[in-house]
């Protein structure tokens, strides 16, 4: 019999990944999730992730794939008609597959040259849930006029970095929450599920600090400022684990 829950490039870990990453490509051209190189990226990027990691990881990351697209549609005409959306029907292009997919790719790679899969989930989770809190935030935020640059507690704009809303911090929670409860259900763990939850939330409040410090600047760009967001979450939950294989 075929095992599915075995980790890393055994059979049946690759047989339920091909078949997930093949799902995922129907699903992306049907519905214009992405664009033809976006879905190229999400491809290769959940190949290494379901590959390298276990096919449980790529449900997480398709998790936030598909909310992250819930929450972009969500009172879309306002968004574009305020100059607040990233393109004209809610589609998301490779450079946000690889901004918000890479590092966790990272991590899955590292978990298979370590052969630590049980820590990796973690990290790799804490990762994504970073990403799913930026999201959400950016996404429902920005129709919340209630908007205080993070630095000054000052009033601004929706959509400008650094600003942020009572929705937004709502929206937030509840996107690293989603990817929480994903990895709970992957390993039944309750402390560091919800561990997950809160760095998710926290990550959120750094890459909003560095928009409004840096980006706004121009000494960081929207992809640095991600990246530099979801690095403060794999560490956080790094040092939390007790710094494995330091």
């Amino acid at each position: 019999m075929i095992d599915v829950m075995q980790p890393g490039l055994e059979q049946g870990n690759l047989l339920v990944t091909f078949g997930i990453v093949g799902v995922l490509i129907l699903i992306s051209e049907k519905y214009r999730v992405l664009d033809r190189l976006g879905v190229y990226a999400a491809a290769a990027l959940g190949i290494i992730v379901g590959a390298l990691g276990h096919w449980t990881w790529l449900v997480i990351l398709l998790g936030f794939l598909g909310t992250a697209h819930k929450a972009t549609k969500w009172r879309f005409d306002e968004k574009a008609a305020k100059g607040l959306s990233e393109s004209s029907d809610g589609h998301r292009s490779w450079g946000n597959v690889v901004a918000n997919g890479g590092l966790p790719g990272l991590v899955a790679i590292i978990a298979f040259i370590l052969d630590d899969h049980k820590n990796g989930l973690w990290l790799f989770s804490a990762a994504v849930s970073v990403a799913a809190a930026d999201t959400f935030a950016s996404e429902i935020g920005c129709l919340d006029e209630r908007v205080r640059m993070i630095t000054t507690m000052k009033k601004c704009e929706p959509g400008l970095n650094g600003g942020f809303s009572p929705n937004g911090q709502i929206a937030a929670l509840v996107g690293s929450t989603i990817i929480a409860t994903l990895a709970f259900v992957s390993e039944a763990n309750l402390e560091l599920a919800a561990l997950v939850a809160v760095i998710g939330w926290l990550g959120c409040q750094v890459d909003s600090v560095l928009g409004a410090v840096l980006e706004n600047r121009g000494l960081m760009t929207k992809g640095t400022v991600n990246a530099a967001a979801i690095t403060f979450g794999i560490i956080t939950m790094w040092w939390h684990l007790g710094f494995p294989h330091l």
